[in-house]
């Protein structure tokens, strides 16, 4: 099979194509990454031999249209991605979010290939602190900041396509992500790094906030079981049942990195910060038998903080700039 993979010099996209590369060695694979700042090629560097890379927008139709063409199918994981700097400048996340899902439908519509849709919990909105229910793939959309608005509007265009035009499209929508060659930018690795440098962590409102964490190994190897193996049509939710609030987080990773475990600060909150996300992953896993690799999120916090340890190199040139920014914002 030849996959094309957009975004895939971004964080969960390289992994996922040095999962493919690892796990399914006769599989070619054809990176599409437009290299803004979220997008690293040095994190594609251990099988940089083994990919073919192209520079390019996912909404530029003249670049992804002989891409398509060339594949049997296609994983869009592109996209902006990062809340704050949707609420900051909310264009970009239209442009890529939006218009880059049409031009790659409009793409396997044209020439016959199979999409997987790359998506998140956000679009579902939050669920209050005590509320015991989980997304499920019948939850009713209600997002709340630009990115978790754009990505809703993708996933309906991928709905629509498959409804209108018969494009072959699956769906996952994913809680969230941790692991290596994530951006410093993200609330882990930023304060990983923050500890690595002698700077107290920094935790948003009082910290209640709750993420259903998952390590970026469990779910590529989702992903690539809904592409080979999911229905056609079929949203699939992805999740490992790690329901964790910001401060365990943080209180976590400064015991893993030796540290006090009140060793943090708080800042103020930002605005629209969803209460908690919680995933139903009962399809993907009866219908498709996964299961995660990490069933601990402790253990996987822990290899994510000896990895940005042992990978300083690739990490420090995005850190001054990254602290520079949330300077201005005052957290």
């Amino acid at each position: 099979m030849h996959i094309v993979v957009t975004g895939g010099a971004g964080f969960i996209g390289a992994n996922f194509v040095h999962h493919v590369v690892r796990e399914h060695p006769g599989t070619q694979v054809t990176v599409l990454d437009a290299l803004t700042y979220a997008g690293d090629r040095r994190s594609l560097d251990p099988v940089a031999d083994k990919i073919t890379f192209v520079t390019g927008d996912v909404a530029d139709a003249a670049t992804v249209d002989p891409l398509v063409a060339a594949a049997d199918a296609v994983v869009h994981f592109a996209a902006e991605s990062h809340n704050d700097n949707s609420l900051a400048q909310p264009w970009p996340f239209v442009q890529t979010n939006v218009v880059g899902t049409y031009t790659l439908l409009e793409a396997v519509r044209k020439h016959g290939r199979r999409l997987h849709h790359v998506s998140t919990d956000e679009v579902y909105g939050d669920l209050e602190l005590d509320d015991p229910a989980k997304f499920t793939p019948e939850t009713a959309y209600n997002p709340s900041s630009p990115y978790s608005s754009t990505k809703a509007a993708s996933d309906m265009l991928v709905r629509a396509w498959v409804r209108s035009f018969g494009v072959a499209a699956t769906i996952s929508n994913c809680s969230n992500n941790y692991g290596p060659y994530q951006h410093v930018e993200k609330f882990i690795p930023r304060q990983v790094t923050n500890v690595i440098d002698g700077v107290r962590p920094k935790l948003y409102g009082t910290g209640a906030n709750v993420r259903d964490w998952i390590h970026v190994d469990d779910h590529n190897a989702a992903v690539w079981q809904v592409l080979t193996r999911g229905q056609v049509g079929q949203t699939y939710l992805i999740g490992a049942d790690g329901e964790v609030d910001n401060k365990t987080v943080v209180e976590t990773l400064l015991e893993l990195m030796g540290q006090p475990s009140d060793a943090y600060d708080l800042v103020s909150d930002r605005p629209g910060h969803d209460l908690r996300y919680a995933i139903d992953a009962t399809r993907l896993r009866d219908e498709l038998g996964w299961t995660p690799k990490y069933t601990s999120f402790r253990d996987g916090l822990a290899a994510t903080v000896d990895w940005y340890r042992a990978n300083e190199a690739w990490w420090r040139p995005q850190k001054n700039a990254t602290e520079a920014k949330y300077a201005t914002l005052g957290r």
